[in-house]
């Protein structure tokens, strides 16, 4: 975000601002705000400014924030191997499906080119079926007037 520079001397609302931003030591302000900063840092208003805003940098300067324990690595660790694991599993997963649909493919594939090459050839005998007998055809359009032998 662009920083508003003062063109002229600074108000008390902008200086404040800037304290709260960048904290008291002025050497942290923007270079286009410092100049303006430091005449107003001279008047009672600046003062205790700066004052409120030094506390806090102190405040802050105080605060340490503990290393993580041991039992926090162990855990991040952990589940750590837990997600390549299942990361590995899924990509087995993923590669048997793979092959089997490739196989699958070539399965259908097969098919077709042996439903398409293959010429269309009449039997050249006679496959029996279950109305047929050796005596003739037995089936529900079958001649009832047959010779008599």
């Amino acid at each position: 975000m662009a920083e508003k520079t003062s063109d002229g001397p600074m108000d008390a609302r902008r200086f404040a601002a800037l304290a709260d931003a960048y904290g008291s030591a002025l050497h942290r302000w923007p270079p286009a705000e410092q100049a303006a900063a430091i005449l107003f840092a001279e008047t009672d208003e600046g003062r205790a400014v700066l004052r409120r805003a030094g506390r806090l940098d102190a405040m802050l300067d105080r605060h340490r924030v503990e290393a993580p324990g041991a039992a926090l690595h162990r855990t991040i660790a952990a589940s750590a191997a837990t997600q390549v694991r299942q990361s590995r599993r899924r990509r087995f997963w993923w590669l048997g499906f793979g092959l089997a649909g490739v196989g699958l493919a070539g399965a259908v594939a097969g098919l077709a080119l042996v439903a398409v090459v293959s010429p269309d050839m009449q039997p050249d005998h006679y496959v029996m079926d279950a109305n047929a007998t050796s005596f003739g055809d037995a089936g529900p359009d079958a001649d009832p007037y047959e010779e008599d032998l």
